[in-house]
């Protein structure tokens, strides 16, 4: 029995007020598209001064990890930035590599005593995830995670910026109850 809650949003991770968004970046940490400009667009210079300062310190993000920065302007306190693998088929360790984005980023906030995180759906835009499986991965390793790291986290929130995110969401944590 799991004793976080894991809800579905339809919207704009921008606006939430959560403890961390997790921002679906890229490995430079500077800013993008999708998801990631959005961020960068609505939280401000704070966001990207703090990603330089890591970039500095350690190179950027490779795929799979995650870092945390302040959510600048956001109504979030802090982003939690991972780095999505780019879909080459499904047989260059891309699952795992998303798993990993979604448990590093769970550590993370977890370190930080962050009760509410809400996550986008990673590496399903520009890098070309199907959506579907990309879904999948998502809600199998974040239930795992709770499983295993009880009380850690008291909110998971999956926020779909699409219709057909929300659907795919929506049917895997029906499928679950």
């Amino acid at each position: 029995m799991l004793s976080a809650k894991i809800e579905l949003v339809k919207g704009d991770i921008t606006k939430l007020e959560v403890d961390a968004v997790v921002n679906a970046a890229n490995s430079s940490l500077l800013g993008g598209g999708g998801v990631d400009g959005a961020i960068h667009r609505a939280g401000g210079p704070e966001i990207l001064e703090e990603c330089k300062q890591i970039r500095a310190r350690q190179g950027g993000c490779p795929t799979g990890e995650a870092v945390i920065t302040t959510g600048g302007r956001l109504p979030a306190r802090y982003v939690v930035h991972t780095v999505g693998p780019v879909w080459q088929g499904g047989k260059n360790g891309e699952p795992e590599l998303l798993a990993n984005c979604y448990r590093n980023s769970l550590r993370i906030a977890s370190g930080k005593q962050l009760q509410h995180v809400a996550f986008p759906s990673i590496s399903t835009g520009v890098y070309g995830y199907p959506k579907d499986k990309a879904a999948k991965v998502a809600v199998q390793t974040v239930k795992k995670w709770l499983q295993e790291h009880e009380n850690s986290i008291m909110q998971i929130l999956f926020v779909c910026f699409d219709e057909e995110n929300y659907h795919l969401y929506k049917e895997l944590l029906a499928d679950e109850r």
